[in-house]
């Protein structure tokens, strides 16, 4: 299975151009599914049918995994055999026609302006982490960018003179404007922080954690679990729950649902109108 696990890769890689973040996504489902497969004694591809498929799903959910992630990791698996059906690898998809546990998604968490404020204030002091933290957290929700967005801009998406940044996900680019107080506190912690950060005179990381390195997904969201807790805010809150919170804000203030699908960088405007179902709650 190694040699077409290498091909698949870079397949994705290649051909498909995903992120980094979905590049990897993708393969470490691909890795635990072929762990299970293994440990039932399954070493060939040509030997695993839909039985075997949905045991491993059924075992994923006797461990608690949420059914979206359990979907998730089968459109991940599907991926993987139409790859090698689409390669005469194999001639039979035994994911066809195998359905996953029905995704009962629950809406996100979304915070109160109030609860914005609370948590925008914990960053306090002028020491350099201090000064990033409140710049990362100002910039997510002033702009309703995505995490992986946040933590893989460069100093040169950076536009203070126009009050704006250069996002890239996926093979997208777009512009986004800055809003007022996410400029101050992303100019300050340009003027004041970064430096002191950076170990390397040619990082081009924007937000760099204590070893000078780019910044990840898991060490912001320990950083706005931390601050979540310290403002003792009582919510499931994770990073995304900033990018929610500003589309439901832009939506409750009157915010045309078009103008808010092309800021977030929507491709579909039936992804945006989920917002509008969980505004009256909101309100």
């Amino acid at each position: 299975m190694n040699d077409d696990f290498a091909q698949y890769e870079e397949y994705l890689r290649n051909e498909k151009y995903l992120s980094s973040n979905t590049l990897e996504c993708y393969m470490r489902d691909i890795r635990q599914y072929k762990d299970y497969m293994n440990s039932i004694g399954i070493y060939d591809i040509y030997l695993v049918n839909k039985s075997h498929i949905q045991s491993y799903l059924d075992k994923r959910e006797e461990e608690g995994i949420s059914p979206s992630t359990i979907l998730r990791k089968l459109s991940s698996i599907r991926s993987y055999y139409r790859f090698l059906v689409e390669k005469s690898i194999i001639f039979n998809d035994p994911t066809e026609n195998l359905e996953g546990p029905k995704n009962q998604r629950k809406p996100p968490s979304i915070l109160t302006i109030n609860e914005v404020n609370k948590l925008m204030d914990q960053p306090q002091g002028d020491n350099p982490k201090a000064i990033r933290d409140k710049a990362m957290l100002e910039l997510l929700y002033g702009t309703g960018i995505k995490v992986s967005e946040l933590i893989n801009l460069n100093i040169e998406d950076v536009d203070i003179n126009n009050s704006r940044i250069k996002c890239h996900s996926s093979n997208k680019e777009r512009i986004i404007n800055l809003s007022d107080r996410a400029l101050i506190y992303l100019e300050l912690y340009l003027k004041e922080s970064r430096n002191k950060l950076v170990r390397r005179k040619n990082e081009k990381s924007l937000f760099v954690n204590f070893h000078g390195k780019r910044m990840t997904r898991q060490g912001f969201w320990k950083i706005v679990k931390f601050y979540t807790q310290k403002a003792e805010i009582n919510k499931d809150i994770t990073p995304h729950t900033l990018r929610h919170s500003f589309a439901i804000h832009l939506l409750n203030n009157g915010t045309d649902i078009r103008v808010v699908k092309e800021i977030l960088g929507h491709s579909d405007l039936s992804t945006t109108q989920i917002y509008t179902h969980i505004l009256d709650s909101y309100k």
